[in-house]
């Protein structure tokens, strides 16, 4: 059958063997080369057998060119939107790069001829580039880390500290107030909390031999703890809404003016409310365990704020249900000698008992953060 070449990855255009662009694109990586016939490939040649497979990766086509006066069939892959790790477009990208990177190592291998991607009007073809990159504009302002420290060093807060907390808690709520439909980036990001090389088991897994205050045994139990929290948490859809994903206060910023300015957003912006709430109020903690004297005074009216304000403004009733694992993961980082070298073993045991402590709860209450500047 005669199947169109994807415009994009959703809208083909009327006919691919008419269809200039594709010729384009197989010259270009065949030269002079002449298409005869274009046929989309099923993902298995029977439809009767039990074993049949009944769906794919991508919808890869068959070509069938004339070049240098020999015939030659070429296959035209191309990735699909699917709930196994390919939900957005950079999943569905870094699938056919890295097929473009390894085809050629295994031997009897399939040979890749171009790698590139699709665009209105034609084709960009990425052969023979090395690593991508990313421009920006320069956001102007300083962390909010730097208020933090100053807090932890003085124990006294500044009216403009409250201010700079509610300008946080009013933009977490305004964003995770847009609601997302797709149930799969859910699962998707409560997987990539527990599962990936960015969440709590590549955490764990980066941790070095040796990490005073915390030992492989306490590792293995919090990851089985967070692997029982994925299985409570991966079919709560409706929590899908627009994340920051990085909500850490080194991706906040402040200018003199305290006009907010964000940095580096992750995970493709949609997961968990939690997760951005997480980020930012386990820094409360992380940043009075150096200098406990401030948490009475400071930290600990700071924490008790951004929870309630959030917990009002957002009326997000299940915050509490769900956000252990998220605590949990935020946690590890800030434990990992590799992220925070410089934290002394006694702050890091302690804050890997509040870890294990929340994870051990059916429901978080932020009271019980006063614990571990009580013992």
């Amino acid at each position: 059958m005669n199947q169109p070449l994807p415009r994009s990855s959703r809208h083909p255009p009327a006919d691919a063997l008419a269809d200039q662009r594709l010729r384009r694109l197989v010259n270009h990586a065949l030269p002079g080369a002449e298409v005869l016939t274009v046929t989309l490939l099923k993902p298995d040649s029977t439809e009767v057998d039990k074993t049949a497979k009944g769906a794919g990766y991508g919808a890869p086509l068959k070509i069938d060119v004339r070049h240098e006066g020999e015939l030659k069939t070429l296959v035209l892959h191309s990735a699909t939107q699917n709930p196994f790790g390919h939900e957005l477009r950079a999943d569905r990208a870094a699938e056919m790069l890295v097929a473009a990177d390894t085809f050629e190592l295994l031997p009897h291998h399939s040979r890749v001829l171009d790698v590139g991607a699709y665009r209105e009007g034609g084709f960009v073809s990425l052969r023979g580039t090395g690593e991508f990159y990313l421009l920006t504009d320069y956001a102007h302002g300083q962390p909010y880390a730097d208020d933090l420290r100053r807090i932890a060093q003085t124990g006294q807060l500044r009216p403009e500290d409250t201010a700079r907390l509610d300008t946080l808690v009013s933009y977490l709520v305004n964003l995770h107030a847009i609601k997302l439909p797709e149930k799969m980036l859910y699962t998707r990001a409560i997987r990539a909390l527990v599962g990936s090389g960015e969440g709590i088991f590549g955490i764990i897994d980066g941790y070095p031999e040796h990490a005073d205050g915390i030992d492989a045994a306490r590792l293995e139990s919090v990851e089985a703890l967070c692997n029982s929290w994925r299985w409570r948490l991966k079919s709560h859809y409706q929590r899908l809404v627009r994340i920051h994903g990085d909500f850490h206060p080194f991706n906040v910023l402040f200018d003199d003016h305290s006009e907010l300015a964000l940095l580096d957003a992750s995970r493709g912006s949609a997961g968990d409310a939690a997760d951005d709430v997480s980020a930012l109020a386990i820094n409360f903690l992380f940043f009075a365990l150096e200098n406990e004297q401030s948490w009475a005074s400071a930290f600990q009216p700071l924490w008790r704020r951004f929870w309630a304000r959030y917990q009002e403004q957002s009326r997000d009733t299940e915050l509490l249900d769900v956000v252990a694992p998220f605590l949990a993961w935020r946690g590890l980082v800030l434990c990992n000698p590799v992220w925070y070298p410089h934290v002394t073993a006694k702050a890091r045991a302690r804050l890997f008992d509040f870890i294990e402590a929340a994870l051990l709860e059916p429901r978080f209450d932020p009271e019980f953060a006063s614990l571990i500047f009580d013992r």
